[in-house]
């Protein structure tokens, strides 16, 4: 550990940050990515950095522990304790590493080492750090993992990264990150992946934690509903530079810089769309009290109260109009549909989703809702033909796809787009977009020459890009703009219904505006049915007509997004919607007390 003893007086900052500045060196030339950043980070105090993709917020901090690549440069000052950190030589830096500043990663399943199991990892940092032996850093091991909620931790401790959650990977990566009890750590897109019950769970755990080791935070995040939950104070960053910087409060009620208020007004607010404004407006532990709404369960009991319902139960209520009205011929229709995915090697068959009865209407977009591992992505791969029904039947577009072998869903696959939650890994890579967006029309309409080309560019300006970008390779691109051209490909052959797989999940929120508006400006266009996933219930809120709730394989309740949102019936619901992190502090700090006080209820 650093030497404190005089470093500094009592209530001084633990890390002071002056005119940090961070260069790469590029083509010949360096490359500005931050410049002239000067912050503070006191003991026990959350600051939040945010800013969109390429901003500088992640390479700053990266550069306070030598972790910028070899063609990267930092100056300026950042004094951790009254040590400098810019400069250190590495061998000081490794001291420090973990020691005294430890990081979060964005992604756990990278920055874990997939070789290894998770109980040697955290064993690993403690033994580099400290004096002790292999049955002590077990036990320590150990304990740390009870304090960050695994469970069955014995047992995990022989796990390796892939056998985990991704919840649970967070949990080790945060507790291999405060095994030395660090005096500063980085939390970098710490909850970004996460559903909203896991990264409220993760949030409270990092609360508890700064409380219990007293150490300075540094929150990188795009996500203004985490900041509002988390953060004592806020920079904003743009272009590399410290645009605007305050007090939560501050910042959230009064923004000055223009693109502050960009920021703000580009996340979506759960509850907008409701009558009376945002959720805020909505008293959530009066939730499903609302005497216009009734409950039609599935085992014809209705008349019982939503309340009595339990979370294990796998009746579907319905909410007046949760149903389709359309009498067109559905895009999708789902009839007490079981799932599977088939039996591999000693691996037995996995029975996904049970028994769903969804329809969606010609045109219609229904958002479906949960946590990972509910069955979400399973209905969509179903939708394609990509998983067997093993019970009941799934019609699209008109044509029972029940049983159909791979030659026979060549033909239903023109009428079914998806857009996936990764655009940069499901693109090829070796081939420019343009030939990417191009390759449904070769070979379903096997076109070539100047018609394919005309196609091709017609598809770009839908999506709002420059025609001249057809000739780009996928990592030449943003995230938004691989993004847009996902949508690109996946509207190429004017599907009837298109699957969105998480398909905002990563962007950044103004970059996650762009991108949905351009989602209802070409539904309108176009006119596609669409199946939006997504574990954001305020995404889905704002593109779709009626949301679907799932949870351990079963639709536990179906209605239109306002009545869902604003009186939902099933207890779940109740939980997921408490979970989701409102923009505005005060607001987040009432929701946070009335969830606590609701899974305390649940527990007794």
């Amino acid at each position: 550990m650093l030497d404190t003893t005089d470093a500094v007086a009592a209530g001084a900052p633990v890390l002071s940050v002056r005119d940090l500045g961070v260069r790469f060196w590029v083509g010949g030339e360096w490359f500005t990515a931050a410049e002239n950043i000067s912050y503070d980070v006191h003991p026990g105090e959350v600051l939040a950095i945010v800013g969109e993709s390429g901003s500088g917020k992640s390479q700053s901090s990266m550069s306070l522990i030598g972790l910028l690549p070899a063609n990267g440069r930092a100056s300026g000052s950042a004094k951790l304790r009254g040590r400098e950190l810019i400069g250190m030589p590495q061998s000081q830096m490794r001291e420090v590493r973990g020691d005294d500043i430890s990081i979060i990663f964005q992604e756990p399943m990278t920055a874990l080492n997939p070789v290894y199991t998770v109980g040697y990892q955290i064993v690993e940092t403690l033994r580099t750090h400290f004096d002790m032996g292999p049955s002590a850093a077990k036990e320590r091991a150990l304990e740390l993992m009870r304090l960050v909620e695994i469970p069955d931790p014995e047992k995990r401790f022989s796990s390796f990264p892939h056998q985990l959650s991704g919840g649970q990977r967070q949990r080790i990566m945060i507790a291999q990150a405060l095994a030395c009890d660090p005096t500063l750590l980085i939390a970098d897109e710490p909850t970004t992946a996460l559903d909203v019950t896991v990264q409220a769970e993760i949030l409270k755990l990092m609360r508890d934690l700064r409380e219990r080791i007293d150490s300075g935070i540094i929150l990188i995040t795009h996500d203004m509903g985490v900041v509002a939950d988390m953060a004592d104070r806020i920079i904003v960053m743009r272009n590399g530079r410290v645009v605007e910087a305050g007090t939560s409060a501050e910042i959230f009620s009064d923004p000055q810089h223009p693109y502050t208020r960009q920021l703000l007004d580009s996340v979506p607010h759960l509850g907008a769309n409701v009558r009376g404004g945002a959720l805020g407006g909505v008293d959530l532990a009066a939730m499903s009290e609302d005497p216009d709404h009734t409950v039609v369960a599935a085992d014809r009991e209705a008349e019982t109260a939503p309340l009595e319902v339990s979370l294990d139960s796998t009746d579907m209520l319905v909410h007046p109009g949760g149903e389709s009205s359309d009498t067109g011929v559905p895009a999708l229709r789902l009839r007490g549909a079981s799932i599977e995915y088939p039996a591999s090697g000693r691996q037995k068959a996995f029975r996904a989703a049970h028994r769903i009865d969804l329809g969606i209407g010609p045109g219609e977009v229904i958002g479906l809702v949960g946590e990972s591992g509910s069955g979400k992505t399973t209905i969509g791969r179903a939708a394609l033909g990509l998983l067997p029904v093993v019970e009941g039947s799934i019609e699209v577009v008109g044509t029972d796809i029940t049983g159909l072998k791979n030659s026979q869903l060549r033909k239903h696959r023109r009428d079914v787009g998806i857009v996936f939650q990764d655009p940069g890994s499901s693109l090829n890579p070796r081939l420019p977009v343009g030939e990417s967006i191009g390759e449904p029309l070769l070979l379903h309409e096997n076109l070539k020459g100047k018609p394919l080309s005309d196609r091709v560019e017609a598809l770009l300006d839908s999506v709002e890009l420059p025609r001249s970008m057809r000739n780009r390779y996928p990592h030449e691109l943003s995230g938004g703009q691989r993004q847009r051209i996902g949508i690109a490909r996946a509207l190429a052959l004017k599907p009837k219904l298109l699957i969105a797989d998480e398909p905002t999940s990563a962007l950044d929120v103004s970059v996650q505006a762009k991108v949905l508006r351009l989602f209802s400006d070409l539904q309108a266009e176009y006119g596609f049915a669409c199946l939006f996933i997504s574990h954001d219930l305020a995404v889905v809120e704002s593109v779709a007509a009626r949301i679907a709730v799932m949870r351990h394989g079963h639709i536990v309740e179906v209605g239109p997004s306002s009545a869902v949102i604003s009186a939902p019936l099933h207890p779940y619901t109740r939980r997921l919607l408490a979970a989701v992190p409102v923009p505005d502090p005060e607001e987040q700090r009432r929701r946070r007390e009335t969830r606590d006080a609701m899974l305390e209820a649940t527990a007794e």
